[in-house]
């Protein structure tokens, strides 16, 4: 498998040229496709985002191709700028696939090191078809919902259990599945379709992303190879960018909070000329620049690792990138929360009406925290990892 570059960026967070023209790109498509009302329609409609502007993002902006290798129909950039997208995505909540198709689908296929199943799946992934990643059980990411027994050809296997909480498998084509086989887990490919495959969207408290439950009956699905490093490669660059997905959230929560204060007056004045609030509102920058350090620090770790392609080098980078992915996860999630909640308070009795969005990424900010781990648990795992 060809990898992509190295990172271009010399420091985390600083866009090159042409990373700060995409971002551009991607945020001037946003501000006219996916304002308030467009984010609103998207999520109450049928497939729960705007196919027309996932279109859009794919063809126009390559968004779904960029961390793609050339090799298979991709732009063959770097993580990075698959995670400026994501960023300037949470900054909007716009409703699409980027995440559960362009991130966690096509990153489960890159991290596997499996040159056919790469071939297979990532040119129609790049070009814009929707696949799925199934992986957690009831309780979590820890541990894989499905379990898959072996056929008579080892390249095939029965898989049976549930995965839940999946991103995007009502509207994909194709699903994907992280599942226990033997002493160890594997990753596995079916049809959405396929006979055996029940998927079923469940009521989510973050109206901007939809989740489904995936049964699985004697599914017969095609095994793809894995590394030893498949489940490191993938977790960090879920965490990445989920955490992408935080800051631009933050950072926008910030911004209409300064912009409500600066408008909302009290007692002749308006609010934000109080010192208490001028200080609270500082607090909330600090923790939305703190955060998006750490975010890019874990991205350029993310796409360092890819960049070394496979071997010991190569792993122990995957092992680095996963780390610190897991540590801007915890770090990101907190602040989005707090950030979030700071924000209603300073909205007043207004934050939490349907009319403002300051309740959207609060609930967003709740939902996205317990997406691929919850917050303590990974803390645990960096405790054990360093030994605490």
């Amino acid at each position: 498998m060809s990898a992509p570059a190295a990172p271009a960026t010399a420091s985390p967070g600083v866009d090159t040229e042409e990373q700060a023209a995409l971002r551009q790109s991607v945020a001037a498509l946003l501000e006219k496709k996916s304002d308030s009302a467009a984010v609103r329609a998207a999520f109450a409609s049928a497939d729960g985002y705007d196919p027309a502007l996932w279109s859009t993002l794919v063809d126009e902006i390559g968004a779904a191709a960029l961390s793609v290798p050339e090799d298979y129909d991709g732009a063959g950039a770097t993580w990075v700028e698959t995670h400026l997208v994501c960023e300037e995505l949470g900054r909007r909540l716009t409703p699409s696939p980027m995440l559960g198709s362009a991130v966690l689908a096509a990153q489960a296929v890159q991290a596997s090191g499996d040159e056919a199943a790469c071939a297979r799946l990532l040119p129609g992934i790049a070009a814009g078809e929707l696949a799925a990643l199934c992986w957690a059980d009831r309780d979590g990411w820890a541990t894989p919902g499905v379990r898959a027994d072996g056929g008579p050809d080892v390249s095939s296997a029965t898989l049976s259990g549930t995965a839940h909480h999946v991103l995007g498998a009502d509207t994909a084509a194709t699903l994907l599945v992280v599942a226990v086989t033997g002493d160890t887990v594997g990753l596995f490919e079916l049809p959405a379709d396929a006979d055996g495959v029940t998927i079923t969207r469940v009521p989510v408290m973050d109206p901007t992303r939809t989740l489904s439950r995936v049964e699985f009956d004697g599914a017969r699905a095609t095994a793809i190879a894995t590394r030893p490093s498949f489940l490191s490669r993938l977790r960090a660059a879920a965490w990445a960018a989920t955490s992408a997905e935080q800051v631009g959230a933050a950072r926008a929560v910030l911004d209409a909070t300064v912009q409500y204060t600066q408008e909302r007056k009290q007692f002749g004045r308006v609010i934000g000329s109080f010192q208490a609030l001028k200080h609270r509102m500082a607090d909330m920058y600090v923790k939305v620049e703190t955060a998006r350090s750490l975010s890019y620090s874990a991205a350029a770790l993310v796409a360092e690792a890819q960049s070394l392609g496979d071997g010991p080098e190569a792993d122990e980078a995957a092992y680095a990138a996963e780390i610190e992915a897991a540590a801007a996860k915890v770090y990101c999630s907190e602040a989005l929360q707090w950030i979030s909640g700071e924000s209603i308070q300073l909205h007043g009795g207004v934050g939490i009406t349907w009319e403002y969005d300051a309740h959207l990424y609060f609930k967003r900010a709740h939902g996205t925290a317990q997406l691929l781990g919850q917050p303590h648990e990974l803390l645990s795992a960096l405790e054990v990892a360093a030994g605490l």
